[in-house]
């Protein structure tokens, strides 16, 4: 048995490590309510001759606007596709993470084909963000049949920063001492 644990926890790190985040976003998450996290997953073909995918979307994350009990399970919606593996989500959240009384709802548009590699994607998305000067919006990398993983990590990752902040609040607002 702990080996099959070990190799789930080997798993779970490389696909982890196979999604990034090319351009981060560095604002905090609301404490109570929804906050909203658009970004452009870039996907990479899925076979020689095929092109990248660059899709864009939002996650809204909704926190309890109430103070509620510790027991309630976190709901992800729209983050896998039929063909992707979500144990992974399983995974994070039976050892790494405390994401109850989180809404984390995923919508996007269609999937646009337009480039050989995902690094020529990631650039030219670049420069359109720049040139608009928006800040808010971040570009993810995935392998092909990864682009759940990369949602859920970019979701995650910002839960995680949001943290100090949120639990400063809650301080400030005397629900913690």
């Amino acid at each position: 048995m702990w080996f099959d644990e070990f190799d789930d926890e080997l798993r779970f790190r490389d696909t982890w490590e196979a999604v990034q985040i090319a351009r981060p976003v560095n604002y905090s998450l609301f404490t109570f309510g929804e906050s909203e996290l658009p970004y452009y997953l870039v996907c990479d073909k899925t076979a020689d001759g095929e092109t990248v995918s660059v899709t864009r979307g939002e996650v809204r994350i909704t926190r309890a606007t109430i103070i509620t009990p510790d027991t309630a399970q976190p709901e992800f919606r729209n983050f896998f596709g039929e063909q992707e593996d979500d144990s992974i989500v399983e995974f994070l959240m039976a050892r790494t993470a405390g994401f109850s009384n989180l809404k984390l709802d995923n919508t996007s548009g269609p999937a646009e084909i337009v480039s050989d590699r995902i690094e020529e994607a990631v650039e030219k998305l670049n420069r359109r963000l720049d040139d608009l000067e928006e800040d808010r919006t971040a570009i993810l990398t995935a392998p092909a049949g990864l682009g759940g993983v990369a949602l859920l990590r970019y979701a995650a990752e910002r839960i995680w920063a949001s943290a100090p902040d949120n639990v400063q609040e809650l301080r400030e607002r005397g629900f913690l001492p």
